[in-house]
């Protein structure tokens, strides 16, 4: 990037505490938790509470968060969310999210791009520091897939799981932070995944929602082959941008939405396992908070040393892909 140096200077997740077992969809849909871990990696998900909304999820991430980079509400000059399960049509979450953590400074804005949607807001909020027009930046993914997911489709009910990640971004010491983004979408693919109902093209009524077109619709072979071709290529071009080889990655931290796209990717960076960071076996498919969990959780568990190469590598509906190569 050309510019301030701009990198991570905290990260924070956040779960619900209820747990959504392989076993307790067994008891709901015609599934079982053999055919589930096989095809997914899948065992458990979080679910939150019929009164927590995305923003809710995105306060906890974010304090943690702050607290990391050292840095308080009242200094950020811009949030981000991303999120396809935003509280409510308007206002944002992210306007939402700056009144309870009292960010009174900050612009804030949301952003869709579906399971991309994290490293959207990245490349967003960094090139906002990057030349100097902001000095801190909160990015957030969070969702409440649950609230969108038809629990009597059983393609789509053993997915999903609710959560939040964020991340504090600022100016980082020469040679550390981003060194490229490689973002790109598809829109001839939109009708492969979507929610079609509530929506000015339309808008909810009682006929949309007994015809269940307020819930996540897949078409998952094709999704399938989709992120199977494009999590490499996205995650090479970016390196390529960031004249980086794949040799010298430390840690992939990819969108977790199957085992079996995971190790396509792996296999295609030439990679071994222990160098990629997975959680989908705890929490299932987050959409734009899967990766930030992954990340915050790697940060954690001690996974990201200074002077790591880290790559962030995305897909989701849209289509869209996103992929983003930094020094940690």
């Amino acid at each position: 990037m050309i510019g301030i140096p701009v990198g991570i200077l905290g990260t924070g997740k956040y779960v619900p505490e209820r747990v959504l077992t392989n076993h307790d969809l067994e008891q709901m849909v015609d599934t079982n938790d053999e055919w589930i871990r096989t095809r997914t990696g899948m065992s458990e998900r979080r679910i939150v509470s019929p009164e927590q909304a995305s923003s809710d999820l995105a306060y906890e991430a974010s304090k943690i968060a702050l607290e990391k980079a050292g840095i308080t509400a009242d200094q950020l000059d811009l949030i981000v969310v991303a999120t396809i399960t935003p509280d409510m049509a308007f206002p944002s979450t992210s306007c939402i999210l700056q009144e309870k953590l009292g960010a009174r400074r900050a612009a804030a804005f949301d952003l869709s791009a579906a399971c991309s949607g994290f490293i959207y807001g990245l490349a967003n909020a960094a090139n906002f520091i990057a030349t100097g027009t902001y000095k801190y930046a909160l990015v957030v993914g969070a969702e409440c897939l649950s609230k969108i997911t038809d629990y009597t489709d059983r393609n789509t009910c053993i997915l999903f799981g609710d959560g939040a990640g964020a991340v504090v971004l600022g100016a980082v010491p020469e040679g550390r932070g981003f060194r490229s983004f490689e973002l790109g979408a598809d829109g001839s693919g939109g009708e492969l995944l979507k929610i079609e109902g509530g929506g000015s093209r339309l808008p909810s009524s009682q006929q949309s929602l007994e015809e269940k077109r307020h819930y996540i619709q897949m078409a998952g072979s094709e999704v399938f082959k989709f992120a199977v071709r494009i999590m490499g290529s996205a995650a090479e071009e970016a390196l390529r941008k960031a004249g980086i080889e794949k040799s010298e990655i430390d840690l992939l931290v990819p969108h977790q939405a199957n085992i079996r796209i995971i190790q396509a990717s792996l296999n295609r960076l030439e990679l071994p396992e222990d160098k990629c960071m997975i959680n989908l076996d705890k929490y299932g498919n987050v959409s734009a908070a899967s990766i930030p969990i992954a990340l915050a959780e790697a940060d954690e568990q001690g996974r990201l040393q200074e002077g790591d190469c880290v790559v962030l590598v995305g897909f989701g509906g849209g289509l869209t892909w996103g992929a983003s190569v930094l020094i940690w």
